[in-house]
């Protein structure tokens, strides 16, 4: 408002009366500098070791396999019964069925080297332009001898 009233005070005053008395009137532009950020995607590739693998077939072991029914039969068979002819049945019953287990042969993953391969990832950074934008403007005048200036908006 206050630029307003004087912008009208300035208007009335180039009015012919007051013509010879206003000299020098320039009016400028002033600009002001923004930074925008703009994000930016860059692709960031790195070589990795990726592991090789080979399937391998194990030859199974009967008597692992055994011992270790044996052990969990007798376990369970004096639990059950709570004597120790059901440990010996248990033991003997789990002897064959691990030794039935332990024989098959077991198949297996096995790394058995590297590659180098190539990973990328999309990063997200952040750039910042800077930008000239329109600040204000000024009217610059003499009046009666003395400088005025007024600030505005176009």
């Amino acid at each position: 408002m206050k630029y307003l009233v004087s912008a009208l005070a300035l208007a009335a005053m180039t009015t012919p009366a007051f013509a010879n008395e206003v000299k020098d009137i320039r009016v400028f532009d002033h600009n002001k500098v923004i930074y925008k950020q703009i994000p930016v995607v860059e692709t960031l590739c790195r070589d990795v070791k990726k592991p090789v693998y080979e399937t391998v077939q194990k030859q199974g072991n009967a008597a692992e396999g055994a011992l270790l029914g044996m052990i969990i039969g007798g376990i369970a068979g004096k639990a059950v019964s709570g004597k120790d002819d059901g440990a010996a049945v248990g033991a003997i019953m789990g002897g064959l069925v691990g030794a039935d287990k332990g024989a098959k042969p077991k198949t297996q993953q096995k790394i058995i080297g590297y590659e180098i391969v190539e990973k990328c990832d999309q990063v997200t950074t952040t750039d910042y332009q800077e930008i000239e934008v329109y600040s204000h403007s000024t009217i610059r005048f003499y009046l009666n001898g003395k400088r005025y200036v007024l600030e505005f908006m176009k």
